[in-house]
């Protein structure tokens, strides 16, 4: 080979190429490190993985009488000087930022910030 501080055409591709290769190599190797440590530790499930599908239905002993009064037993939102269109809208917006279905959500209150 020739002197580094002139090299020839093909010197310099040989030279390219190796860095190129050093490259790569080391790219792959990261790659497979990061693979190997999220199986050792595990991807974590998202909360819309984890919620089922569909509601299940009552047990057998459980009457639809008892289901009502827990459904009678919810106060509902408080609203602290924020009219009802307004906590509705808020109560969306919140939905939407977290993609998640309102039904889903429990808002206790409701007050204007000052």
């Amino acid at each position: 080979m020739s002197s580094y501080e002139n090299p020839s055409i093909a010197d310099a591709l040989l030279i390219a190429l190796v860095g190129f290769a050093t490259v790569f190599v080391v790219l792959i190797v990261l790659m497979g490190i990061i693979v190997l440590i999220s199986r050792i530790f595990g991807e974590k499930k998202a909360v819309s993985d984890a919620l089922p599908d569909a509601v299940p239905e009552a047990a057998p002993g459980v009457s639809a009488a008892a289901t009502q009064e827990k459904e009678d037993n919810y106060t509902g939102v408080k609203l602290n000087g924020v009219d009802d269109k307004t906590a509705a809208l808020l109560m969306a917006i919140v939905a939407n930022k977290l993609n998640k279905p309102l039904d889903n959500l429990r808002f206790i209150s409701v007050r204007e910030v000052k």
